[in-house]
C-alpha cells in the first residue's frame, strides 16, 4: 500500500496505489506551510480509499521547495569554501560567476590549501592538515556552521576530502560539511557550485524534511517514507537533509516515470503541461533522459544528475491576449495558483488557457456559460497557438524529425485537443493528472558509478563491468533489492586529452526497495 505526494507550486497531488492498482487520488492546494497542505493531501485520499494508516508501507515525496529557495535566494545559509587544488586551479576563484545577489547571501569566505589529484590519481601536492586547520580556526571564528569542500578529481578519490572535513568536524562541533565527491560529477567548478548549493540549504532541508515527518505522525502512518530525487529514484528522508540538492527537478522526473508506469511506454516523450510552464521531457528505458550538459540552476552552472528537458511559459493560468497586429498569445505569464479565482469559468475576469480549453469544448471544468460569449477567432487563434507551443516543444527535444509517441501528463492537459504534429501516438492515461504523484509512489532506488578508466590498462570489457558493479553496488546500499537491481544504462565518453586511452564510463543501476519487497 503505496502513498506518492508531490507537492507542487500550485497543488499538492497524492495518490494510493495497491497492487499496481490507483485506488484513491486527489489534488488539494498547496500550502504556505507545507505540513498542513501534505497532511490535507494523505488525509484526502485515505479517507477517500477507507485505508487506515496502519495499512500503510511506504510513503514517498516529491518536493521543488530546495529549488524554488535556491532560485528566490530564500532561507539560504552562508558558506565557507574550501578548495583542495593548490598550486593548481587558482586561475578561478570559487562563485566566480555566480549572480551577484545570490553571492552576496552565501557570503565571500574562500578557503585555499594544497592538495587534489591528477587525472589518472597522482597528487598535485600533498595534503597539508595544518591549512586545513588555520581555516578551520577562521570559520569558527566568524561563526560559520556550513562548509563545502572540494577537491579536484575527487571523484576518483576522495580521500584528501574526507581528511579535511574530519579536521574541520573535529575543531567545529556541529558543522554541516558537504563533500563535492557526494553530489557532483567531473568538472571542479560545476561539482564545487553543487557543494556549496548543497551547503547553502542544509538548514532548510531539516525544518522541510521536519515537516514531513511531523505530517506523517498527525495521521498515525509510521511506515518508512522517502524522497524522489532527479533522476526518478527515491531516497531515504534522512538523505534529504544531508544532499537537498539532490531533490531538484525532482517534480518532472516524477511526473516522467509515473507516465512510463501509466501508459506502458518506456520510450517516448513526455509532456507535462501544469498551471504555469510546460515541460517536456525524454524517456530512455522508463527513465529520465539525462542531460549530458552542465544544468543552470538560478544562474549557477552544476553538473549533478539532471532529466534532459525544456520548460515553455504555457500552462492552464497562461494569460491569453490578443496584440495590436491581431494575433494571439498564450504565456508566458500566468495567474499559477489564482486560477480558480481569477479564471473566467471561475468567476473571474482574466481570460487563461483553461478558459480557452472550455470554451473549445474540452473538459468540465468551472462554469462553461462564462466563456460563451468569447469571440470564436479568438478561441481557435488560441487553441492554434498553443497547439503550435507544444509542438515547438517537441520538436527541439527529438533527435530525428521521425513522427514518435507522446505521453501527455498533467492538469492541464486539456489544453491539448486535437493530434500534434510530428507525434506518431498521443497517449493520455488514465489518471495523467496525477502522475506526477503517482511516479513518486511508483519510483525505484538507484545507484551510479562515475569515473575514468584506462582501457590500455585494463581493458574495455573489464573497465564496463568494473563501472556495472559499481553501479549495482551503490543501488544495493541504497536500499534496493539485489535481486531486482538491473543496470539500466552504460556511457562511454573517450577523454582525448589524457593518455592511456582514458575513458569516462558511467553506468546507472536501479531495483526495488528491499523494505517494501520485505513487506
Amino acid at each position: 500500500m503505496r502513498i506518492g505526494v508531490d507537492v507542487g507550486g500550485t497543488n499538492t497531488d497524492a495518490v494510493i496505489i495497491h497492487e499496481g492498482r490507483v485506488i484513491a487520488a486527489l489534488k488539494t492546494p498547496t500550502t504556505d506551510d507545507v505540513g498542513t497542505g501534505v497532511v490535507l493531501a494523505i488525509r484526502g485520499v485515505l479517507a477517500q480509499a477507507g485505508v487506515p494508516p496502519a495499512a500503510v508501507t511506504q510513503v514517498t515525496i516529491g518536493t521543488t521547495h530546495f529549488t524554488n529557495a535556491f532560485v528566490e535566494r530564500r532561507r539560504l545559509m552562508e558558506v565557507a569554501v574550501l578548495r583542495l587544488s593548490l598550486p593548481s586551479n587558482t586561475s578561478v576563484r570559487p562563485m566566480i560567476d555566480w549572480p551577484s545577489d545570490l553571492t552576496a547571501v552565501i557570503g565571500d569566505h574562500i578557503y585555499w590549501a594544497h592538495g587534489g589529484y591528477e587525472f589518472d590519481g597522482r597528487e598535485i601536492a600533498p595534503f597539508d592538515a595544518a591549512e586545513i586547520e588555520a581555516a578551520a580556526r577562521d570559520i569558527r571564528r566568524k561563526g560559520l556552521r556550513h562548509v563545502a569542500i572540494s577537491c579536484a578529481f575527487s571523484p576518483i578519490n576522495d580521500a584528501m576530502e574526507q581528511r579535511a572535513a574530519a579536521i574541520l568536524r573535529d575543531m567545529i562541533p556541529g558543522l554541516h560539511v558537504t563533500l563535492s565527491s557526494e553530489v557532483g560529477r567531473m568538472g571542479i567548478i560545476e561539482r564545487e557550485n553543487a557543494a556549496i548549493m548543497n551547503a547553502a540549504l542544509s538548514s532548510m532541508s531539516g525544518t522541510v524534511v521536519g515537516a514531513f515527518r511531523s505530517a506523517l505522525q498527525k495521521l498515525s502512518i509510521s511506515a518508512p517514507f522517502y524522497i524522489s530525487q532527479n533522476d526518478g529514484t527515491i531516497m531515504a528522508a534522512d538523505h534529504v537533509e544531508r544532499f537537498p540538492v539532490l531533490t531538484f527537478a525532482s517534480g518532472l522526473t516524477n511526473s516522467m516515470r509515473g507516465a512510463a508506469w501509466l501508459s506502458g511506454q518506456q520510450d517516448a516523450i513526455v509532456v507535462d503541461i501544469g498551471g504555469t510552464t510546460t515541460d517536456v521531457g525524454v524517456l530512455s528505458h522508463g527513465y529520465p533522459r539525462e542531460t549530458s550538459m552542465a544544468i543552470d540552476v538560478g544562474g549557477v552552472r552544476t553538473n549533478f544528475r539532471m532529466p534532459d528537458l525544456h520548460s515553455i511559459g504555457l500552462g492552464g493560468g497562461s494569460l491569453v491576449t490578443r496584440q495590436a497586429d491581431g494575433s494571439v498569445t498564450v504565456g508566458p505569464r500566468s495567474v499559477g495558483y489564482d486560477l480558480i479565482t481569477k479564471g473566467m469559468v471561475f468567476g473571474g475576469d482574466i481570460l487563461t488557457a483553461t478558459d480557452i480549453a472550455v470554451a473549445a469544448g474540452r473538459g468540465g471544468i468551472g462554469d462553461r456559460s462564462a466563456v460563451n460569449g468569447l469571440d470564436r477567432a479568438l478561441v481557435a487563434q488560441a487553441v492554434d497557438t498553443i497547439h503550435a507551443m507544444v509542438e515547438a516543444a517537441i520538436d527541439r527535444m527529438k533527435t530525428s524529425a521521425t513522427a514518435v509517441p507522446v505521453i501527455l501528463v498533467g492538469g492541464g492537459g486539456v489544453l491539448v485537443s486535437r493530434p500534434l504534429s510530428g507525434v506518431s501516438d498521443l497517449h493520455v492515461p488514465e489518471h495523467a493528472d496525477v502522475a506526477n504523484a503517482i511516479g513518486a509512489a511508483m519510483a525505484q532506488v538507484g545507484g551510479e558509478a562515475d569515473r575514468i578508466h584506462f582501457y590500455d590498462r585494463v581493458g574495455r570489457e573489464a573497465a564496463l563491468d568494473n563501472a556495472k558493479q559499481e553501479a549495482v553496488a551503490a543501488a544495493t546500499a541504497a536500499g534496493a533489492d539485489p535481486a531486482t537491481v538491473r543496470v539500466m544504462e552504460v556511457e562511454e565518453t573517450p577523454v582525448a586529452y589524457m593518455p592511456g586511452n582514458a575513458v569516462r564510463v558511467r553506468a546507472k543501476a536501479v531495483g526495488d526497495l528491499a523494505a517494501i519487497i520485505a513487506a
